[in-house]
């Protein structure tokens, strides 16, 4: 029998949104620029000197709850500040997931659109923003609207990261899934063998997850996950076993749906490694609450952040790549050849059509619906002749990718809109925020060191 749908009063959210609307106005009245206070932590990468959370605050942090479930339409609708660790504990209940789970748990739903989140369902689905259905947003001038996912402007609003207007509710597609993940990794010692197996596996879709962690040029393991109902054993990595490592010495293992969902949440990916103790049993047992999980991770680099501008030492380099499949063995050449920084994390991405914020000259470059994002977590970026962050810019550009803007950035101006669409961002500009209240795109990422 099928649970009816989870609801709760929509006159409370209403509530908060008049809200919003308010203080909007009042920044707005008062000359603004403004940044949006979501409560918890962000999942922008620390920078020293960091500008993007100048200005006077607008309030979210009460936007944070799942609003209701519809398992006949297979819907969810969401406030931007509920986290996806509550989405998942709240469909897994009517047996239904999100098309796309980003990894960490603290991430948002409103982060996830206006950022660029994906998993291992992105090769069929594309990014979380594209299981998206309609939106609510505040705009500069403090109106509500609701965009459907026939309006360009919602189309711009993924990508925007909070420039053109603000999230207030989203509403988003799901899909069934099962009690159980099964997991089989198939290990390549080359490169071509590796992403000849992606490639077809993402052709025939006959698993439901596909991502892959590459320890190494001649250790590369694909990924490959499906749901189950019953699990023989189930494995679990938010205490003392590291999942990352796990891929490298298991041939096959079972989580639960939701632990396979956020499987490299502990780590945070792998940034346990660079401190070293952090992946050892015994410290994990004792401190682990304190210092294990994105949400502390990202936490404790926040409070490093100021220490590294007074040392003026880089950053790690955090960053994700979205390489056209067609030239991703060019990638990788290059990037064994020149960085050599294991793991990296690479998760096939289904591409409907470039973006309309995706500059159209530079879109022709994308001739494959099927980009590779190749996720660079920890690399070291010490070397006073190179600095790694700006080599993997430049890089990715050439070969007619796109970089997240979470990251460190280093575009000039004129690169910048070489790859952004700055004719359609200023239309969308103009429709969604004509005062100006919210940074312009170039400036909020413009480099700053």
């Amino acid at each position: 029998m099928t649970s009816p749908p989870a609801t709760i009063n929509s006159d409370a959210h209403d509530a908060r949104v008049d809200a919003v609307c308010e203080q909007v106005r009042a920044a707005s009245a008062a000359g603004g620029p403004v940044h949006l206070h979501k409560g918890g932590v962000h999942h922008f990468v620390p920078l020293p000197r960091d500008g993007r959370f100048a200005g006077r605050a607008v309030d979210l942090s009460a936007l944070t709850n799942v609003l209701e479930i519809d398992p006949e339409r297979r819907l969810c609708v969401g406030e931007p500040g509920a986290t996806f660790a509550d989405v998942v504990g709240a469909t897994l209940r009517h047996g239904l997931l999100p098309k796309v789970v980003p990894e960490l748990e603290g991430i948002t739903l409103g982060g996830a659109v206006a950022g660029c989140s994906l998993e291992s369902m992105s090769y069929r689905y594309g990014g979380f923003h594209d299981g998206c259905v309609e939106y609510e947003v505040v705009t500069g001038p403090g109106e509500r609207r609701l965009l459907s996912a026939e309006d360009e402007l919602f189309q711009m609003v993924h990508g925007s990261y909070g420039t053109l207007a603000i999230l207030t509710k989203v509403t988003f597609e799901l899909v069934p899934a099962k009690p159980f993940v099964k997991m089989t990794y198939r290990r390549h010692r080359d490169f071509e063998s590796f992403h000849a197996d992606l490639r077809e596996r993402c052709a025939t879709g006959d698993y439901d997850f596909v991502d892959g962690i590459v320890h190494g040029p001649d250790e590369l393991v694909l990924c490959l996950g499906e749901f189950v109902d019953n699990a023989p054993a189930v494995s679990s990595y938010r205490t003392t076993r590291v999942y990352y490592k796990s891929t490298r010495q298991l041939a096959e293992d079972w989580l639960t749906t939701a632990d396979y969902c956020f499987r490299y949440d502990t780590e945070c990916h792998w940034l346990t490694r660079t401190v070293p103790p952090l992946e050892w049993g015994w410290v994990r047992r004792l401190v682990g609450r304190w210092f294990l999980g994105s949400e502390n991770l990202i936490r404790w680099s926040g409070r490093l952040g100021p220490l590294l501008g007074r040392v003026n030492r880089r950053p790690d380099v955090v960053v994700d790549l979205f390489i056209p499949d067609g030239r991703f063995h060019d990638f990788f050449a290059w990037y064994a050849r020149s960085l050599g920084y294991w793991p990296l994390w690479v998760v096939p991405y289904r591409l409907p059509e470039p973006y309309p914020w995706v500059n159209r000259d530079y879109a022709t470059q994308m001739t494959d619906d099927l980009m590779i994002d190749v996720a660079v977590y920890g690399k070291r970026n010490n070397r006073r002749d190179i600095d790694w962050s700006e080599e993997l810019e430049r890089k990715t550009h050439e070969l007619g990718g796109i970089k997240t803007l979470i990251s460190r950035n280093h575009y000039t101006r004129e690169r910048f809109w070489e790859i952004y669409d700055r004719e359609r961002w200023t239309s969308a500009k103009r429709e969604l925020d004509p005062g100006g209240l919210f940074s312009d795109l170039y400036d909020k990422f413009r480099p700053r060191d």
